[in-house]
């Protein structure tokens, strides 16, 4: 009786210890709404790597899962656009960094707004959704501290169809 005791104690600190070491490296999100539109769908499921930026840095084009600054109890899924130190900009339907163009052949209709020029603080990021004209992101409540970022979308796992790596588009 003393063994199965054992084993049945050893089998479930196993399984605790497994459970713990997942909750705090990943998690899944739910995307909600069609701020990143046409890339990432509502009701999509992401996978999200919540350690990477403690190995990696930031990088533009990143995905990232985020805590919006107006407190909201639902994470927001966004791109990185701009980095500390960078000025961004937008007018005549295009996004500026340090006054060159960004690139930005994943985005289905460019933004209709205009946005004066924002130097990005350190310690901070800019954040922009795929669907420029229907998000709510640092072109409105300007730039976003790194502490608000949950994570990196990593795999979506929701639908089917979707399966695999996030899409991450690469500009420089």
């Amino acid at each position: 009786m003393k063994g199965f005791v054992r084993e049945a104690l050893t089998t479930i600190l196993v399984a605790l210890v497994i459970f713990l070491g997942l909750q705090t490296t990943i998690q899944s999100s739910i995307v909600l709404g069609s701020s990143m539109e046409p890339n990432f769908e509502t009701g999509q499921r992401l996978i999200v790597n919540k350690v990477i930026y403690r190995f990696d840095g930031l990088n533009r084009g990143d995905v990232v899962i985020l805590r919006p600054p107006s407190n909201s109890s639902v994470d927001y899924i966004k791109r990185v656009i701009a980095l500390p130190g960078e000025t961004v900009e937008i007018k005549d339907r295009l996004v500026y960094i340090d006054g060159e163009p960004l690139s930005e052949s994943y985005i289905s209709d460019p933004p209709h707004y205009t946005m004066k020029p924002v130097e990005v603080p350190q310690g901070y990021c800019f954040v922009l959704g795929d669907n420029r004209n229907s998000s709510s992101d640092s072109h409105i409540w300007g730039p976003l501290p790194l502490d608000n970022i949950e994570g990196k979308a990593w795999l979506s796992i929701w639908p089917p169809n979707d399966w695999g790596i996030a899409p991450k588009y690469f500009q420089d």
